[in-house]
C-alpha cells in the first residue's frame, strides 16, 4: 500500500548562504548587520527617481547619517521587493514608500521612526 504526502515537503535545514556558512561568513554578516543601514532608491533612473534620491541624501545629511544610497534600476530586483510603482524607498530591507516622490522632511520623519 502506497502512502502519499500531498503538499507536504520534507523539511530540510537551510541557511541564507546556501549551506556555505562558516565562522568568517557569520562574522561578516553580523558586522554588516551591526553597521546597519542600507538605503535604496528603486526606479528606472527617471526624473522622479532622481528627485527621491536627492531628497533622501538631504535627509541623511540633515540627520548626520553617512549611509550611502544605492540606486536599483533592475526591474527584477525591484519586483523582488514587491514594488510595482516607482520610485520607491527601501530602508534596512523594508519598503517604506512607493509610487511618490517624498520631500526631504518626509524622509527625515521616516528615518527617525525606523532608526
Amino acid at each position: 500500500m502506497a502512502m502519499f504526502n500531498f503538499g507536504k515537503k520534507k523539511e530540510e535545514a537551510s541557511c541564507c548562504c546556501a549551506g556555505s556558512c562558516d565562522t568568517e561568513t557569520m562574522v561578516m554578516a553580523e558586522h554588516a548587520k551591526a553597521q546597519g543601514a542600507s538605503v535604496k532608491v528603486l526606479g528606472s533612473g527617471c526624473a522622479k527617481c532622481n528627485q527621491l534620491e536627492v531628497a533622501t541624501k538631504e535627509a541623511l545629511a540633515h540627520l548626520g547619517m553617512d549611509t550611502s544610497i544605492e540606486h536599483v534600476a533592475d526591474f527584477a530586483q525591484i519586483a523582488a521587493y514587491g514594488v510595482m510603482t516607482t520610485p520607491a524607498l527601501v530602508v534596512d530591507g523594508k519598503v517604506v514608500s512607493y509610487g511618490k516622490v517624498l520631500k526631504a522632511e518626509e524622509v527625515v520623519k521616516i528615518l527617525q521612526k525606523i532608526r
